[in-house]
């Protein structure tokens, strides 16, 4: 098999990057990580050169697989899912739950990806304008999922369905806004927080972040 190349952004900014390499660690799948450094020409508007050259999105997180690529950090993540099953919940009833947290996840929290941008580099320092009401809407939403889920199917561990699943993973990068601008959380979901953010996968994303050259002022200064 050929060995899996996957493209990404800066460590320290690109969640949507973290999430299915995450995934591929915890898999234990080997694949060659490479690095497209954001921001200049293009950036925001999925327009810069040498992503567009890998993804058809004009978007990272991007995996290949000789000709095959795919260009979605879900997708991605089921594709790990597939060659590691324990990657999702065995039972089919608690699978569907823990997709729907992970799919509610990929899809939604529009306001608190605007307002919390992620960014591993900072530390407890808040917003220097405050966030707006939808963002706390979602932060609220995102606390009540988390202490919702680790309540009622979190009993054989720290995670939210107890093991690590994709679902923990997607939300890793949440975890490191709520740190980032020091997030005020309910004991629950912070016990959680800090369980994601101790895990040994990602240690080794952050410690790759503080060791990139790359910044984008813009989201340096919220």
């Amino acid at each position: 098999m050929t060995t899996p190349v996957l493209y990404i952004g800066n460590k320290n900014y690109s969640s949507w990057s973290m999430r299915p390499w995450l995934a591929l660690r915890w898999a234990g799948i080997a694949f060659e990580e490479r690095v497209i450094p954001l921001g200049g020409v293009g950036y925001g508007k999925s327009q810069i050169p040498e992503i567009l050259a890998v993804s058809p999105s004009g978007r990272v997180p991007a995996l290949h697989l000789g000709q095959l690529i795919i260009w979605d950090s879900l997708a991605i993540s089921e594709w790990v899912y597939e060659r590691a099953p324990h990657l999702w919940p065995e039972d089919p009833a608690v699978r569907a739950v823990a997709r729907s947290a992970a799919a509610e996840m990929h899809s939604g929290f529009p306001a608190l990806r605007r307002d919390f941008t992620m960014n591993l580099r900072r530390r407890g320092q808040p917003r220097r304008t405050p966030a707006g009401a939808d963002a706390q809407q979602d932060i609220a939403r995102v606390d009540e999922t988390w202490c919702q889920l680790r309540a009622q199917y979190g009993a054989g561990g720290p995670y939210l369905f107890g093991a690590r699943c994709i679902a923990d993973a997607m939300y890793t990068p949440v975890a490191t806004r709520f740190r980032t601008y020091g997030v005020a959380l309910s004991p629950p979901a912070q016990a959680y927080a800090d369980a994601l953010l101790a895990d040994a996968a990602f240690l080794e994303w952050e410690a790759g972040a503080h060791q990139e050259p790359w910044t984008i002022p813009s989201t340096d200064e919220v």
